[in-house]
C-alpha cells in the first residue's frame, strides 16, 4: 500500500526551499541506483518559486543532468515563448541557466501554431512519453511528479466536474473548455500520474485549505481531482502552514 506523508512548512518561501532541496536530493539519490532519472515538472507559484529555489542550490552540482528527463503535468497550449506557458516559466526561473541539461532531456509539451490542434499536441506527447517508456508501458518509469492545485481542488489540468478529466485513451489528453484560463490545454491523466513512484502535491495560502482537507479526507476524484493524486510507493503533501488549516 502505498505511503501518505503531509509535511508542514511555516511560509510559501520556506516551502519552495525544501521543496526543492528534498528534489534534488530525490534525484541524486535515484540517480546512483538507477539512470535514467524521470520527473514531471509544475507550474503555479509554488512550482516555479521551487525551480527557482533550486537553481540557488549547491546539490545542482551533483547531479548528472545528462541522464535526467524533465517532462510536465500539464500545459497552456499557447505560442512559443508565451509568458503564461509553464515551460516558459520553468526555463527563466531555473532551466535555462542549468549547464549539463541537454535541450533533447527537457520535454516540453506541445506549443499552439497555426493549423496544429490542440488534440494533435495532446498526441504528440502521448508518443513522446511512449518513446521513453519500457515496452510494456506508456509512459516513462516517472521518480516524481509533482503536482500544484486549485483552490477548486484541480491538479495538472484535470478539474472538477469536467468530461475531459476522465479521458483515458492515452496518458496525454487535450482539454478544452478548461474552467481556467486558457481553454485550451494538454495534461498528463489520472492514470499516467498515478504511476510514478512519488507524487507530491504542494500547495500554499489559506485559499487552498478547503481543498487540501477533501483531498486528504478522499473526496471523490469528480469533486476533488487532487484525491487521485497518488503515487505507486509513496505520496507527498508538501504544504504551508495557511494551507494545513482546515
Amino acid at each position: 500500500m502505498s505511503e501518505r506523508l503531509v509535511v508542514v512548512h511555516p511560509t510559501p518561501q520556506i516551502l519552495a526551499q525544501a521543496v526543492a532541496v528534498r528534489l534534488l536530493t530525490e534525484i541524486l539519490d535515484r540517480q546512483s541506483v538507477s539512470s535514467p532519472v524521470h520527473v514531471a515538472l509544475t507550474g503555479g507559484t509554488v512550482g516555479i518559486a521551487t525551480l527557482a529555489e533550486a537553481a540557488k542550490s549547491s546539490l545542482v552540482e551533483a547531479i548528472d543532468w545528462s541522464n535526467v528527463h524533465l517532462w510536465w503535468g500539464d500545459e497552456r497550449f499557447l505560442p512559443q515563448g508565451d509568458k503564461d506557458r509553464n515551460e516558459v516559466q520553468a526555463r527563466d526561473a531555473w532551466l535555462d541557466s542549468l549547464d549539463g541539461l541537454p535541450e533533447e532531456n527537457i520535454h516540453f509539451m506541445p506549443r499552439a501554431v497555426d493549423g496544429y490542434t490542440v488534440e494533435q499536441a495532446a498526441a504528440d506527447y502521448a508518443q513522446e512519453l511512449k518513446a521513453h517508456a519500457s515496452e510494456e508501458a506508456d509512459v516513462p518509469h516517472f521518480a516524481v511528479v509533482l503536482l500544484g492545485m486549485g483552490p477548486d481542488a484541480h491538479i495538472a489540468s484535470l478539474f472538477p466536474h469536467h468530461a475531459d478529466a476522465e479521458q483515458n485513451d492515452a496518458p496525454a489528453i487535450p482539454v478544452r473548455n478548461s474552467p481556467k484560463p486558457p481553454p485550451l490545454r494538454v495534461s498528463l491523466t489520472f492514470d499516467a500520474i498515478q504511476s510514478a513512484d512519488e507524487v507530491w502535491v504542494i500547495a500554499a495560502g489559506a485559499e487552498k485549505a478547503p481543498a487540501v482537507a477533501q483531498g486528504l479526507a478522499g473526496a471523490p476524484r469528480s469533486e476533488a481531482p487532487v484525491s487521485a493524486a497518488q503515487g505507486r510507493s509513496r505520496t507527498l503533501w508538501l504544504l504551508d502552514a495557511a494551507a494545513a488549516t482546515v
